[in-house]
């Protein structure tokens, strides 16, 4: 079961409504007591419907829990389209640079605030979640993929688990780097990353990517890293990732 609803984000685009999506297990109205960990998402209108998604191509989220069975509660949230940047902007963990774009102001603590303190409140209080941080996780793409990568580094009060699809690592690099390298980690903390093999083509990607695996590793994070063959930076790639993504965020939790 997939509800969609509208939700306002004051702090960031004032009271402009956007689409909030959760899919709960059929289980869930089976068996009424019985509670499951939840998986929070970037670019919610990309999650789920090819009709929502910007490209017209989706993750397919639903197909995939629906196929396989996964007992997993998924809360996502659509962006926001001000083509004044304005993704950018509210997936950005910190101010950064991009040549054919300029500066780029951060609204990431912004936007992770009312995700965790208004979201997440909303989502415990409707369905049937485990609300602990243990079962608590976050994954997104691209721009969304470095704001989970901040979610987990930088909120692990919260979150211990993240995927990072294609993350945008060539996003203020440096910043990237000195947020990692000073965050704190507990020590069952998971990180899922993967890159496209055509991606690597990208300026300083490859480099990135490594530096950013070692830098994860070093803090005692345990990581999955993979370069996908053949992948590419869109959401037909990353919906081929999720075998491989979920198995990791879910992997030795208890049922």
């Amino acid at each position: 079961m997939i509800e969609v609803w509208d939700v306002i984000l004051p702090a960031l685009t004032g009271d402009a409504p956007r689409r909030a999506y959760v899919y709960v297990p059929d289980s869930a109205a089976e068996d009424p007591g019985r509670r499951y960990p939840v998986l929070y998402m970037f670019d919610g209108h990309n999650v789920f419907f090819d009709e929502d998604a910007t490209y017209g191509k989706s993750w397919g989220m639903g197909e995939y829990l629906d196929a396989t069975g996964t007992e997993l509660i998924v809360a996502a949230v659509e962006c926001d389209h001000d083509p004044d940047n304005g993704r950018l902007k509210e997936y950005a963990p910190y101010p950064f640079s991009e040549r054919s774009l300029g500066t780029i102001d951060s609204r990431g603590a912004r936007t992770m605030d009312w995700l965790i303190q208004s979201f997440k409140r909303e989502i415990d209080r409707d369905y049937p979640t485990l609300p602990d941080r243990e079962h608590t996780f976050i994954a997104g793409s691209s721009m969304g993929a470095l704001m989970s990568l901040y979610a987990v580094s930088s909120f692990s009060d919260t979150f211990s688990r993240a995927a990072a699809l294609s993350p945008a690592l060539e996003c203020g690099p440096l910043k990237l780097e000195e947020m990692l390298r000073s965050a704190d980690f507990p020590k069952d903390t998971v990180v899922y990353m993967d890159m496209g093999e055509k991606e690597l083509s990208r300026r300083g990607a490859a480099r990135m990517f490594r530096r950013v695996c070692d830098l994860l590793l070093k803090k005692g994070v345990k990581l999955t890293a993979r370069i996908v063959p053949g992948g590419e930076h869109n959401e037909a790639s990353w919906e081929k990732q999720l075998p491989f993504a979920i198995p990791v965020l879910l992997y030795d939790q208890e049922d």
